[in-house]
């Protein structure tokens, strides 16, 4: 069902439901009902609440502050639940049942008050089709791909799903999707040595995530249908092995994340699908995390990676605070982490040649603003070309989305030293794009 989650009749017929269950679950009852059982149940349901958003929301690694509305409805769930225990034994059989309904419903608002707040779902269909594993549009498997090659351009690349073995990882990580440009697929030259964009998504979420929320796919379609079908291979990336393990691609003890995204991968992709080799043809893109990712990466293997597109990432590969940052990533070591700052890896570095990037950021996010103007300036002392583009917008993929669009094109004439013989516009290394 393409029913929205994010806005729309659907959440707010959900919020009438509620509402009303917990109305009708509370009820008028007696005097005694009136006068003490319900201002105790609304002083118990506070202070829960209270609990719950700090230092509850922190013990449980929720460092952004969620909206009011997220925090009201988890009150009312819980207060749904108060109400059915201290009317347990006066209440008739359907006010114990609508009390139950109640709290479910709560509970459904806010679990989709935090979706609206990051924009995961942001359809009903998408969140099934998540949580039930299917398939992703037009996915095909490493056989699916096989009957030869084609004469004509395909209207459309394929995203196929592989499994990447973690020979110099041994990073648990899960199946990956690798998305094929319609030029792959055509008997020529130009299927041999394409460039690669490795996408990586946020501290929790998956390697579909960049699929099925970032747009990914129509993007490089859009372009590859202006461009002859030439587009970039896309790798759409595991940096976390599973929803809840913040690695920040770094190896340490969450896994060996780092050496999963600059080793294993580029080494699966150039052999499998005959890719470019030089890392002027390689480049990493991600949002969130996967933003602090982009450039970590790069700056730490110019062997690699030269091109980057950091979407509202950080300063560094961050979890809660500094010392839990050190504690998770790290193990304590903090020789190690020194190792995984971008900007200590730059001064540490020196020079760097043909390596450059956007930093991607929104309106609403002042502390990402900060410190992407803080890398760029130390970028530019190390030879790195950067720009940093603000959007209206917040830290969501409603935002992260369009950001990626909009830059992808100025990315492929980054990555396409041929790029004249498939209609694009090559870019003069650090200047200005146009």
């Amino acid at each position: 069902m393409s029913v929205s989650l994010l806005g729309g009749w659907f959440p707010a017929m959900l919020d009438v439901l509620a509402a009303g269950a917990l109305i009708a679950a509370v009820g008028w009852r007696n005097r005694n009902w009136r006068w003490r059982a319900v201002p105790l149940i609304a002083g118990a349901t506070l202070l829960l609440t209270m609990l719950a958003a700090y230092p509850g929301a922190k013990a449980v690694g929720i460092t952004d502050p969620l909206p009011f509305s997220v925090w009201f409805w988890f009150g009312l769930a819980i207060s749904a639940l108060i109400v059915l225990a201290a009317g347990w034994r006066t209440a008739r059989w359907w006010r114990r049942g609508t009390a139950v309904v109640a709290a479910a419903l709560a509970a459904l608002v806010c679990a989709n008050g935090v979706n609206q707040f990051v924009g995961y779902y942001p359809t009903i269909d998408s969140a099934v089709n998540d949580w039930t594993n299917a398939p992703l549009p037009g996915q095909v498997s490493m056989a699916g791909l096989r009957g030869g090659a084609s004469v004509k351009v395909p209207a459309a690349g394929r995203l196929v799903a592989v499994n990447i073995p973690d020979t110099y990882s041994h990073f648990g990580h899960r199946q990956e999707l690798v998305y094929l440009p319609p030029i792959w697929f055509v008997k020529s030259a130009h299927r041999h040595h394409l460039p690669v964009v490795e996408l990586i998504g946020g501290e929790r979420g998956g390697p579909g995530d960049w699929v099925r929320l970032g747009n990914a796919v129509q993007v490089s379609d859009a372009y590859a249908r202006q461009h002859h079908g030439f587009a970039p291979i896309l790798v759409f990336a595991d940096a976390t092995e599973r929803f809840d393990n913040d690695t920040e691609c770094v190896n340490g003890p969450k896994g060996n994340s780092a050496d999963h995204l600059d080793q294993d991968i580029p080494k699966y992709i150039e052999k499998t699908f005959g890719a470019a080799t030089n890392p002027d043809q390689w480049a990493v893109a991600g949002f969130s995390m996967g933003g602090t990712c982009s450039i970590d990466l790069v700056v730490e293997h110019p062997d690699v990676f030269h091109h980057f597109l950091d979407i509202s990432g950080d300063l560094a590969p961050y979890t809660s605070t500094p010392a839990a940052s050190l504690h998770d990533l790290y193990g304590g070591n903090v020789a190690l982490e020194k190792a995984n700052e971008p900007l200590l890896v730059m001064r540490a570095h020196g020079k760097y040649t043909g390596v450059n990037g956007l930093f991607l950021t929104s309106t609403q996010e002042r502390r990402h603003q900060h410190e992407a103007e803080e890398l760029s300036k130390a970028a530019a002392k190390v030879g790195i070309w950067s720009r940093v583009q603000i959007s209206p917008g917040t830290h969501v993929w409603q935002f992260a989305a369009p950001a990626f669009a909009t830059a992808y094109p100025w990315l492929v004439s980054q990555l396409a030293p041929q790029a004249g013989q498939h209609g694009q516009h090559r870019e003069t290394r650090h200047t200005k794009p146009a």
